[in-house]
């Protein structure tokens, strides 16, 4: 028998981690069904998740009880294979080796409903193409925005 291939590890960076990083860390741990280990954490994080991102992550089915802020540290850069930066820009710490691609997302930290569904569009299309490049023949189910009103395919 051949030996499994490793998860890869990725962590998902921004300032407080109450929004673009927690978006992405539940999206791409609800597609990659353990096929991909997802972290997120900030520069400088906040007490919690912003409330707005909850509601429409909670929206859409996905759980957010268990996200709490946490501090981005080197040895967490080190110990994953890609670190995606959205908006942390030159206080990410800098890890030789490790693969660092950057996501220019807006923010949706106190913005509206709509605002915050559209960030929400924008990372679920990242993550998913993120996840078909970090696992080869990957099977994807429907975007959980496929269901939603609010989000017509396109």
């Amino acid at each position: 028998m051949s030996e499994p291939a490793s998860v890869p590890q990725v962590v998902f960076a921004c300032v407080r981690n109450g929004g673009r990083s927690v978006i992405s860390r539940v999206l791409t741990e609800h597609y990659a069904g353990g096929r991909v280990r997802a972290l997120s954490a900030g520069t400088q994080p906040g007490e919690h998740i912003h409330p707005e991102v909850a509601r429409a992550l909670e929206g859409l089915g996905l759980d957010t009880s268990r996200e709490q802020p946490t501090l981005l540290t080197r040895d967490t850069v080190a110990a994953s294979d890609l670190a995606i930066t959205l908006g942390c820009g030159e206080e990410c710490p800098y890890v030789p080796g490790v693969r660092y691609v950057d996501w220019p997302v807006a923010d949706p930290g106190g913005q509206d409903d709509e605002t915050v569904r559209a960030v929400v569009a924008d990372l679920d299309a990242r993550v998913r193409d993120l996840l078909v490049e970090l696992v080869p023949g990957i099977e994807l189910p429907p975007s959980v925005l496929a269901g939603s009103a609010d989000h017509p395919r396109t």
